[in-house]
């Protein structure tokens, strides 16, 4: 069996606290087949004290919100 996942980085959004985070250059798996993103827990804590401890952003984004309805 073929290995279908590589080493990449991709753009990780959140919404915590009704605010929307992106999060530029998470290092990640990603299946090549299904487009499954997978991260290291370390990863994972670095994003949440990037988002708790309010960190100053590199940039401000706006994004429009729609209602599916």
């Amino acid at each position: 069996m073929q290995e279908t996942m590589i080493d990449t980085t991709v753009t990780y959004t959140i919404v915590y606290m009704d605010k929307l985070y992106v999060i530029e250059k998470v290092p990640a798996r990603v299946c090549q087949e299904t487009g499954e993103e997978f991260f290291a827990p370390e990863t994972v804590e670095h994003i949440h004290y990037l988002i708790k401890k309010g960190k100053q952003p590199d940039r401000v984004i706006e994004a429009p919100v729609y209602n599916y309805s």
